[in-house]
């Protein structure tokens, strides 16, 4: 075990300092908002008056000034710098979100995305002016769908959401074309899944029945087969499960579900731990999407822009939504229009105005190509591997609801805090104190206080024992009865324990001027 260096200060050093008068402490820059720096009554640039013109709004114009703070452009460039200094990402630290796969995104990959012929184009080009982007779109669906074992691809859908919706509703256009829409109106979730999961079964209009997990965190045939019956529809099931573990009876369960003529709708956020290893195709799934984000490391976070396409089983490939491309001889051609679509498909519909988002898609294909076939198992072998260290160096400190294994993420639980007057969220917060992003805590919600951790296989030996070797120090801390430690955290950030509970019901959106007292 690798023992973190202890450090004593002087009684004089170990006290807090006392405040600057700038509240500025060293490269630690306090950065007021950008309208208590600016004035909505200058600008940092000058623009000559507009000759009067006729307006084509149609009384939709502005009547008030727009109200934005005014800047010089030293001081615009300060502000925002400044505000990206308080940033944490994947390039300045571990990222160790359960069930997020933050995993480093290749710089060859920005700079493939970049290319002019990628970075530049536009949605409404002839295709004649864009047939390397169709070209490209071909080749990530071959690599998409060899690597899942699958038949048809949608690139359109734009996160792992609405990939999810896009699966479920070619399952809901499988089952109007069999007759049986009316009656199958039933999706089974396990209890353990992503909240999204219940959400798009409910939003396509279905109604969802839970499935409970067995002790040992997974979903066994028998609670399968007792929660089938002629209503039901899908199977929702992530693989490996969101307790980060695989689930060792996936065919006996897709051979149950197929059985009763019922579809099984994989969650793919997971892929990340098997890629190149199994193909979900050939374990029995009838649909998945696939965050681009996550397994073949394009950006993530920030609201977008997100790519989650989804493969299709051969039961489900005809009913793949418009738009999408198609080879005719040597040229490539995007079926726009479900009425041009070639015999025996019966798109379901479109999802989106366009294609998909093409720099994701550049980014995806440069990590597979890069890699190779192996390169991709041995990324998923690393991701494992690097999960269980951290669950084999834990859990003589922390605790955990399944302590066989792990697949690519480890959970623990907060029966180790118990006692201690410390909580799973005082846990996570005092993390940021020690310069770490906090693990995913309290999901999945059927383990008490849950802690999930994701190294990804991004992580070296020497980062993941500095991550593990202040956990080690926290749980430690918090066992012998350092509690204060803990409920003030984070003592070192910019802003210390925030009311997240009032922020998420009452957020302020606008700037509101303080008034003088």
């Amino acid at each position: 075990m690798v023992e973190m260096p202890k450090v004593i200060l002087p009684a004089a050093e170990a006290a807090a300092p006392a405040p600057t008068f700038t509240g500025n402490r060293a490269l630690q820059i306090e950065e007021p908002l950008i309208f208590e720096i600016g004035s909505a009554e200058t600008s940092g640039v000058d623009f000559e008056e507009p000759a009067e013109t006729e307006t084509r709004l149609g009384g939709l114009e502005r009547t008030d000034a727009i109200g934005l703070a005014g800047l010089s452009e030293p001081e615009t460039m300060r502000h925002y710098v400044r505000l990206s200094q308080k940033n944490y990402s994947i390039d300045t630290g571990i990222f160790p979100l359960g069930s997020c796969t933050m995993k480093h995104n290749p710089r060859l990959n920005e700079k493939m995305a970049r290319l002019p012929g990628f970075a530049d184009i536009h949605p409404l080009q002839p295709e004649k002016t864009v047939q390397g982007a169709l070209a490209l779109m071909t080749e990530l669906s071959r690599w998409l769908l060899e690597l899942t074992g699958m038949h048809a691809i949608a690139l359109s859908p734009k996160a792992g959401a609405h990939g999810e919706f896009c699966g479920m509703a070619a399952i809901k256009a499988a089952l109007e074309a069999r007759g049986e829409a009316e009656t199958r109106r039933v999706v089974l979730v396990p209890v353990s899944a992503h909240g999204t999961n219940p959400a798009t079964a409910a939003h396509l209009g279905f109604t969802v029945r839970a499935v409970e997990a067995e002790p040992d965190g997974t979903v066994s045939v028998d609670a399968v087969r007792a929660a089938l019956g002629p209503d039901v529809a899908a199977m929702m099931l992530t693989n490996p499960n969101t307790c980060g573990l695989f689930e060792p009876h996936i065919r006996e369960i897709a051979d149950a579900l197929h059985e009763a003529g019922v579809y099984l709708y994989c969650d793919g956020a997971n892929f990340n731990a098997i890629a190149g290893k199994v193909r979900p195709g050939d374990l029995g799934a009838d649909a998945m999407h696939i965050n681009l984000h996550k397994t073949f490391s394009t950006p993530h976070g920030g609201g977008g822009p997100g790519a989650g396409p989804v493969v299709l089983s051969e039961a489900l490939a005809a009913y793949a939504p418009v738009p999408f491309v198609r080879r005719e001889g040597d040229a490539f051609r995007l079926v726009e229009h479900a009425d041009d679509a070639p015999e025996g498909a019966a798109p379901f519909g479109r999802l989106a105005a366009f294609h998909g988002q093409m720099g994701m898609f550049v980014r995806a294909l440069a990590y597979m190509m890069s890699h190779g076939a192996d390169g991709i198992r041995q990324a998923s072998e690393d991701a494992v591997l690097n999960a269980n260290y951290v669950r084999a160096r834990l859990a003589d400190v922390l605790t955990q609801p399944f302590p066989e294994g792990a697949m690519h993420e480890v959970l623990f639980d907060d029966r180790f805090l118990k006692g201690t007057g410390v909580s799973t969220l005082d846990f996570a917060k005092a993390l940021i104190d020690e310069g770490f992003h906090p693990m995913t805590v309290y999901f999945p919600l059927v383990v008490s206080g849950a802690m999930l951790i994701e190294p990804t296989e991004s992580e070296s030996k020497q980062s993941l024992d500095q991550f593990i070797d202040a956990v080690r120090a926290l749980a430690l801390a918090a066992k012998a009865g350092d509690a204060v430690r803990f409920t003030e955290a984070p003592r070192f950030a910019p802003r210390s324990r925030l009311d997240e509970t009032r922020a998420a019901r009452d957020p302020v959106l606008s700037y509101r001027e303080k008034t003088p007292e």
